[in-house]
């Protein structure tokens, strides 16, 4: 057996669940689709209402939304339940069970937070509520020729669930993380005290947020890093055959100098991300800000890529395998959200013939169905289905192990498209929950500085290779080898997606000693969940609540003190 053989598995018995999954594109075009475009609309038209508002009367309403939240707080008695919002258990974009939500809790109102609150031009932040998302803030700042440093791709991704939880973009290899590029939290505690947290004031709170999942107090506002940009990004497709190792290094090279220069602006692109569609076949992608007189150059070819019709981005960037390297110019809003209305690959699974011409065009303008209602939609029985047969998982690597890490994947998964972001990991002044390999500066490896380590984001979103050969899969024992896997290579996963880790490997992964002693600076012990209460898989039993609830004066996490 060779070492990219995957085992051999029996076949699967098919129930009623496949059938389910197999038409559910019926409830999506009649249901889900007009549903989602109604939403997006209304949305739309509230936030039109928002911007006609000057910025302050919105930071009038903010203030006093927010007097709202602490008299929430403050009203809270200890048999009430553990803290959360009230936003709904299934409107959140991430795939995880938000189970706690099903148990006895006590819900704070955020609902109203959903305003751009300034664009400072000179300090050059944009301060935002945590329910703006990334469509909202782009089509502001956009038309300015600003943008935030990093803009992860999806339209209903918001600054709050970016902030509590992970986001990155082609732009994370010089910005780092999404968090890496807030200035400022403003944060309500847990006894209703309103702070501010940023690099110095409130230090260890600030550098304790990212990764928590709103466990340390409740975010309400946030100032973002803006950057200057120009109208088009100018794309580059590069196309790649070999074996899994190879594809990486060809990944590698495309924004990685070999003699370590990674700060040299004429040696490493604005934008890079990659697609690997098979053990064979890869196509990178690098991107830099243009102008508009340079797009419009004689020769030069223009993607208005925003039209509805338009091929899905991935099938585009795949053509670079047959017809060779090249390079387009693309509005830089358009790219943005490139992947939006396909949902990267996975909009194929829901409407199997949703990539056709004849669909793009007569109804590709309704695309993408929002998530939120996929998921309020989809019922236990297509729900688990999910989870056994059919895989989204990010795996955070060091980029030296991306080859080992796409081999693990076709041998455990044998999942593609593969998609490949890279992103800087930098050292901090404290040890924050995620944090880059100990002694890294000693032996600088290709993409690394002295003050950051480089990571690649490997994302698995698809139907493994076993299930559409109609053999058994075991999706949650994958999932445990996952997890194993980056634990022993100094991985990390984010947890947006169904996690199986127990606690104990939790801690093993991420490290606790800054949040934990954050959690109790700052009151959060028995009045907010725990960030492993929150993620772990599986509903909430009242014993559970009641457990959680008496951590105050003890050790919350008994595995933390082995970090």
């Amino acid at each position: 057996m060779s070492d990219l053989a995957t085992p051999i598995r029996p076949k699967r018995k098919k129930g009623l669940a496949d059938f389910l999954v197999q038409f559910r594109w019926i409830g999506v075009i009649f249901v889900v689709l007009p549903i989602s475009c109604m939403i997006h609309f209304f949305n739309y038209l509230g936030d039109l209402r928002s911007e006609m508002k000057s910025y302050s009367q919105r930071r009038k309403e903010h203030d006093e939304n927010v007097k709202k939240v602490i008299k929430r707080l403050k009203e809270r008695k200890p048999k009430d339940g553990l803290v959360c919002t009230a936003r709904k258990p299934w409107i959140a974009v991430g795939m995880r069970n938000v189970d706690y939500k099903r148990a006895r809790r006590y819900e704070v109102d955020l609902s109203a937070f959903r305003n751009v609150l300034e664009i400072d031009k000179e300090r050059m932040v944009a301060r935002v509520e945590p329910l703006v998302n990334m469509g909202q803030i782009t089509r502001v700042t956009v038309p300015m020729n600003l943008a935030l440093a990093v803009v992860p791709e999806f339209d209903d991704l918001t600054v709050g669930g970016l902030i509590n939880g992970y986001g990155i973009e082609g732009s994370s290899h010089i910005y780092g993380l999404f968090t890496d590029t807030v200035v400022a939290y403003e944060i309500v505690l847990a006894n209703g005290e309103l702070v501010r947290a940023t690099r110095e004031e409130n230090t260890d709170l600030y550098y304790a947020i990212p990764w928590s999942q709103g466990t340390l107090g409740l975010l309400v506002a946030a100032e973002i890093k803006l950057i200057h940009i120009k109208p088009y990004m100018r794309l580059t497709y590069t196309p790649v055959k070999g074996d899994l190792k190879e594809i990486a290094q060809a990944y590698m090279d495309s924004f990685c100098p070999r003699d370590l220069d990674q700060d040299n602006h004429n040696k490493v692109p604005e934008f890079v991300e990659g697609m690997v569609y098979s053990p064979t076949e890869g196509v990178m992608m690098t991107g830099r800000y243009a102008s508009k007189e340079e797009a419009k150059l004689k020769h030069n070819v223009i993607n208005n890529y925003g039209w509805w019709f338009k091929p899905w981005f991935y099938q585009h960037a795949q053509k670079a395998l047959t017809k060779g390297k090249f390079v387009e110019y693309i509005p830089t809003r358009d790219y943005y959200h490139r992947h939006t209305r396909s949902i990267y690959w996975e909009g194929k699974l829901i409407l199997p013939f949703g990539d056709q011409f004849w669909f793009r065009l007569l109804l590709g303008w309704m695309m993408p169905p929002k998530i939120s209602l996929l998921k309020a939609t989809q019922g236990e029985a297509i729900q688990n289905y999910y989870h056994d047969n059919h895989v989204i998982q990010d795996m955070l690597v060091p980029l030296y192990k991306v080859g080992d890490a796409l081999e693990w994947s076709h041998r455990e998964m044998e999942v593609y498209p593969i998609w490949l972001c890279p992103h800087r990991l930098f050292k901090l002044p404290v040890k924050t929950m995620v944090y880059p390999e100990q002694g890294f500066k000693l032996q600088l490896k290709q993409g690394d500085t002295p003050y950051a380590q480089m990571y690649t984001d490997v994302g698995v979103y698809y139907v493994p290779g076993a299930i559409l050969r109609g053999e058994v899969f075991d999706g949650a024992e994958a999932v445990r080898r996952l997890e194993n896997w980056l634990i022993e290579n100094h991985g990390f996963q984010p947890q947006y997606a169904v996690s199986e880790l127990s606690e104990k490997n939790f801690w093993r992964m991420f490290d606790a000693s800054l949040y934990e002693k954050c959690r109790r600076k700052y009151g959060a012990v028995g009045t907010f969940m725990s960030v492993y209460y929150k993620s772990k898989k599986g509903k909430k039993t009242e014993k559970e609540v009641q457990e959680a609830e008496r951590e105050v004066a003890e050790l919350e996490t008994p595995y933390a003190e082995g970090n």
